[in-house]
Parts: structure tokens; C-alpha cells; sequence
């Protein structure tokens, strides 16, 4: 059982909220068995609509987490939870979380960059989890658990690289960036129950008190960028 079932029970004991059965199930459609597991996720991720539309990849810890950040960010269009960096096909939930598969929990977000700018995500990347920490992110510890960026182009690696020196330079954070920069190879979708687990699970205890301030939090931080942001009216033409 992961850190996040467990944490989800206790929370739950507390409010009486509901029951601890729900809990451990942490949603109606949880799969029972890894052949089920398999026939739940999203068979691929869809091809973008645009050309103009980017990829960027990132693991910070929970995606439940990260999910739910950039899913409120102006200019993407999609965010899928999944497991990039390891080797073997089509690894479960707990194959990726017993730690042997060199998977981390990561995102695969679309953008388009005539709206949000790859230095944009970069800053909400590293300001909404720890970099600092390796393999781990507050209880959740292990490999699957570590920060990354998974660069799909030089330009990204450029770019990653170079925001990274630049909070080190600044001790923007109490200790060395220990984030992880390496060439995307690959991403497997996670099962249907994790995408867009917050939207969908808003009274679970774990969404309830670890999501949602850091939701809020996010939201207060980076109001520009989000998507219900006003945005600047157009220059009256002459």
C-alpha cells in the first residue's frame, strides 16, 4: 500500500468524511488486477491537434500533485499522468512504486508556446516541490519519487540547464538542486484512475489535505499564468 492510501485512510478517521473502504479504493473504477490495470489506461497519448503544440515532460513526486498544477496553467492544452525513465514495457502502479523499475511518477504536458513559453513551466516546475531532496518528496521516498526534467529537444535541455545554474547561483533554494536532466525516451500513461485525479476526487482525503494547498498556494504564486487570468486588453488600432 503507498504512502498516499495510508495517509488517505488516516485523514478520513479524522473527519468521519467517509468511509475507510472508499479510501482504499480511491475510486470507484480502481482496478483489481494488473490485466485490468493494463485495459484501464489511455490506450495512447493522442497525437497534438497543432503542429505548433509542444511536449514537456517532468517528475516532481506525486503526479496527483503535479497534475493538478499544470492543469491550470494558459496555454495547455493537456496533462497525462504516467511513469518516464525506465526500461521495462508497460509497468502497473505497483511495479512503479516497489521502486526496482527505474520509472519515476511524471507528467507529459502539451502547450502551446504562443501562449506559455518551456521557462514558464520550467519556474512552476521547480517552485511547487522540493529539488533538493533525492528520491524523495516529503513521506513519498524512492526513485519513482525523484526530480526530473525529461528534455525533448536540445533547445529544452538548453533551457533546463541553464534555469537550473541559475537558482543554484541564487541559493533560491536551502541546498543544492538535485534535479535529474536527461533525454526523454520514453512515457506509459498511468492507469485510467489517476488521470485528472483531483477534478475527480476532490473529497479524498489525500486531494483534501496535501493537493489542495499546494493548489492554493500555486494558484496565489502564479496567478498570471493561469488559465482564468485576465488577460491584457488588445491596443485600440489607430
Amino acid at each position: 500500500m503507498s504512502k498516499r492510501t495510508i495517509l488517505s485512510i488516516a485523514c478520513f478517521a479524522v473527519v468521519g468524511a467517509l468511509s475507510v473502504a472508499l479510501v482504499i479504493a480511491a475510486s470507484p473504477d480502481t482496478p483489481n488486477s494488473t490485466e485490468q490495470n493494463m485495459s484501464a489506461r489511455p490506450s495512447e497519448i493522442k497525437p497534438s491537434e497543432s503542429a505548433n503544440l509542444e511536449t514537456a515532460t517532468f517528475a516532481s513526486g506525486c503526479f496527483w500533485c503535479s497534475e493538478a498544477v499544470f492543469q491550470q496553467l494558459r496555454g495547455v492544452t493537456s496533462v497525462v499522468s504516467g511513469y518516464s525513465g525506465g526500461l521495462a514495457e508497460n509497468p502497473t502502479y505497483e511495479q512503479v512504486c516497489s521502486g526496482t523499475t527505474g520509472y519515476a511518477e511524471a507528467i507529459q504536458v502539451t502547450f502551446d508556446p504562443k501562449e506559455i513559453a518551456y521557462t514558464d513551466l520550467l519556474q512552476v516546475f521547480w517552485q511547487t516541490h522540493d529539488p533538493t531532496t533525492l528520491n524523495r518528496q516529503g513521506n513519498d521516498v524512492g526513485t519513482q519519487y525523484r526530480s526530473a526534467v525529461f528534455f525533448h529537444n536540445d533547445q529544452q535541455r538548453k533551457e533546463a540547464e541553464e534555469y537550473k545554474q541559475q537558482l543554484d547561483s541564487s541559493k533560491t533554494f536551502s541546498g543544492p538542486i538535485v534535479t535529474e536532466i536527461t533525454q526523454f525516451t520514453n512515457f506509459i500513461p498511468a492507469e485510467k484512475y489517476h488521470q485528472n485525479y483531483y477534478q475527480d476526487n476532490p473529497s479524498q482525503g489525500y486531494c483534501q489535505y496535501v493537493i489542495r494547498p499546494k493548489v492554493e498556494k500555486f494558484r496565489k504564486q502564479f496567478a498570471k499564468l493561469l488559465d482564468d487570468a485576465p488577460q491584457p486588453a488588445a491596443a485600440a488600432q489607430p
